[in-house]
C-alpha cells in the first residue's frame, strides 16, 4: 500500500468523519425552531439530541464485530447511505415521534463508521504514526460537529429548519460510493457494488434478519402517534412508549440471533456463516476489556468526557441564544467559526504532541488526554460564568482547543493496547460504552434539568463531568506500558 494510496484512503474517512457530526450535531442550532413549530419541551429537545446516540451506542459493538469479520469498505458505503438519507427524511417529519424515529435511524448509519474506520486507520499506518493519522480522522470530528452547528443555523435562519435537515444529508450519497471503492490494505475482497440488485437482496436479508427490532419500531412509532393525539404534543408519554418498544425490540432482535446461532441459521444474522466465529470475536473482545486495566480508565475516562463535551456542544445553541440572546443563525457562526478553527488544530495539536512525546515516554497518548480534558473542562466552568460575548468567544475558544487533544491519541491508545485481530470489535465496544454511559444521558438530563432549574444551572454539570474524565484518565498513565508490553509480546510470539 502506497503512502500516497494510504493519505487518500485517511482523506476520504476524514472527509466522511466530518458529514458525520456534521449530520449529528446539526440539530443542536435548530432546537429553538424545532421547540417553537414542533410545541416541544426541553426534556424533548434532549431526547431528540440523544436519539441517534442510543442507537448509534446499541449499534456501534455488533458492526464493529461485522466489521473484523467481513468487509470494512462495505460496512462504512451502507452506514453513510443510511445516516444521509435519514437526516434529509428529518426535513419532512410533522411530529416529535416522527423526527425521533429519523434522529434514532441516523445513529444506525453513523455506528458503522465510527469501529470500522478506526479499523481502517490503524492497518494503513504504522504504530509510531498511528495518533496523528488517528488525531486526523478525528479532525472531522471537530470540524464536522462545529460546522454542523454553524451550517445549522445559518441555513435556518435563511431557508428555514427543514431545508437545513435536506441539504446537510445530500452530500453523503456521494461519499458512499467512494467508499465503496476503497482497497483494504490487509483484506482481499471483491468491490462493493450498490447496484439496485444488490441494494434489493439487502434489503430484503436486512428485513429477515432485523425484522424483530424494526417491528419494535413500528409498533414504538404507532403506539407514540396514538398517545400523542391523545394526550397532545406537550405529553411525555409518547417518547417514554417508543422508548420502551424499541428496547423491547433490541432485547428480542439478541435473543432471536443467539436462538439463530444455536440453531445454525446463520443465515438469519448478519453475519452468515461467521455467525460463530462473531460469537467468539465479541467474548475475546469483553475479555479484553476486562483484563487491560489501561482500556477501562479509558473507557471510564471516554464516557464521562462524552458527557460533557458532547453535552456542551449539543446545548450550546440554545444556551447563547436564552443567556446571551443570540438568533440560531448568530449561535451557530459564533460557535461554528471559532470551534472549527480551535477544534481543528487542537485535534491535530493533541495528535502531534502525543506522538512527539511518545517516542521518549509511552503514558504520553494518556498523559495528552488527561491534560486536555482538565484544561479544557476549567476553562468550560469560567465560560458558563460569562456573559459578555468578546470573553466568551475567547474563553470557548480556548476550551475548545483543549477538549479536541482528546480525539486522535484516546483512540490510539485502544490500537495500542489490544492485538489487530479484535481491534473494531473493541473500538465497538468503547463506542458503545462511552455514548450509551455518556452524551445519551447528557441530553435529556440536561433537558430535564432545564425544565425545572433553567438552563444556565443545569449546564454546570457539564464541565464537571469531563473534568472527572480527565482525572481519571490520568489513573491509566502506570498501566498504559505493561499493557502494550503484553500486546507486543502476543504479536512476537
Amino acid at each position: 500500500m502506497s503512502r500516497a494510496y494510504a493519505a487518500y484512503a485517511l482523506g476520504l474517512l476524514t472527509v466522511i468523519n466530518l458529514l458525520n457530526y456534521l449530520d449529528r450535531n446539526v440539530i443542536y442550532s435548530l432546537f429553538e425552531s424545532l421547540k417553537r413549530d414542533l410545541s416541544l419541551s426541553d426534556t424533548q429537545l434532549g431526547w431528540l439530541g440523544s436519539a441517534y446516540i442510543l442507537v448509534y451506542s446499541l449499534a456501534a459493538l455488533p458492526l464493529g464485530v461485522l466489521s473484523d469479520l467481513r468487509s470494512r469498505r462495505a460496512v462504512i458505503a451502507w452506514g453513510v447511505g443510511i445516516w444521509s438519507a435519514f437526516t434529509s427524511l428529518g426535513g419532512l417529519v410533522r411530529n416529535f415521534s416522527q423526527l425521533f424515529v429519523c434522529r434514532a435511524a441516523v445513529g444506525v448509519g453513523e455506528a458503522a463508521f465510527a469501529p470500522a474506520a478506526s479499523s481502517l486507520v490503524a492497518d494503513y499506518f504504522p504504530a509510531k504514526g498511528r495518533a496523528a493519522a488517528m488525531a486526523i480522522l478525528s479532525s472531522g470530528l471537530a470540524f464536522g460537529g462545529v460546522l454542523g452547528l454553524w451550517l445549522g443555523g445559518t441555513l435556518e435562519q435563511a431557508y428555514g429548519w427543514r431545508v437545513a435537515f435536506m441539504a446537510v444529508g445530500l452530500p453523503g450519497f456521494a461519499c458512499a460510493l467512494l467508499a465503496a471503492r476503497l482497497v483494504d490494505p490487509t483484506r482481499s475482497h471483491r468491490p462493493v457494488h450498490l447496484s439496485p440488485l444488490v441494494i434489493g437482496r439487502g434489503v430484503r436479508n436486512f428485513v429477515v434478519q432485523f425484522h424483530p427490532i424494526l417491528l419494535g419500531a413500528l409498533v414504538g412509532a404507532l403506539v407514540a402517534l396514538l398517545l400523542q393525539l391523545r394526550f397532545g404534543a406537550g405529553s411525555e408519554l409518547d417518547a417514554a412508549a417508543f422508548g420502551v418498544c424499541i428496547g423491547i425490540g433490541i432485547v428480542a432482535q439478541i435473543v432471536y440471533w443467539v436462538r439463530a446461532v444455536r440453531h445454525h441459521q446463520a443465515d438469519r444474522t448478519p453475519l452468515g456463516a461467521d455467525a460463530d466465529a462473531a460469537v467468539e470475536d465479541l467474548r475475546a473482545a469483553v475479555h479484553r476489556v476486562a483484563v487491560t486495566p489501561t482500556l477501562v480508565y479509558v473507557f471510564i475516562s471516554g464516557a464521562l468526557a462524552s458527557f460533557g463535551m458532547n453535552g456542551l456542544i449539543g446545548w450550546g445553541p440554545t444556551f447563547l441564544g436564552r443567556a446571551l440572546d443570540l438568533d440560531a443563525g448568530a449561535a451557530g457562526v459564533l460557535l461554528g467559526g471559532t470551534g472549527v478553527i480551535a477544534g481543528v488544530t487542537g485535534t491535530l495539536a493533541g495528535g502531534g504532541i502525543a506522538d512527539l512525546w511518545f517516542r521518549r515516554n509511552r503514558r504520553a497518548r494518556v498523559l495528552t488526554v488527561a491534560i486536555g480534558l482538565v484544561v479544557g473542562s476549567a476553562l468550560a466552568l469560567a465560560l458558563l460564568t460569562v456573559r459578555d460575548l468578546g470573553i466568551f468567544r475567547l474563553l470557548f475558544a480556548a476550551a475548545f482547543f483543549f477538549f479536541s487533544w482528546n480525539s486522535g491519541p484516546a483512540s490510539a491508545i485502544i490500537f495500542d493496547v489490544v492485538p489487530a485481530r479484535v481491534g473494531a470489535s473493541v473500538a465497538g465496544a468503547y463506542y458503545l460504552f462511552i455514548h450509551l454511559a455518556g452524551d445519551a444521558i447528557a441530553m435529556p438530563l440536561v433537558g430535564f434539568l432545564s425544565d425545572h432549574f433553567g438552563l444556565e444551572r443545569a449546564t454546570y454539570i457539564l464541565p464537571v463531568a469531563s473534568l472527572l474524565g480527565g482525572l481519571v484518565m490520568f489513573a491509566a498513565a502506570p498501566s498504559v506500558g505493561k499493557d502494550m508490553g503484553r500486546v507486543e509480546g502476543e504479536v512476537r510470539g
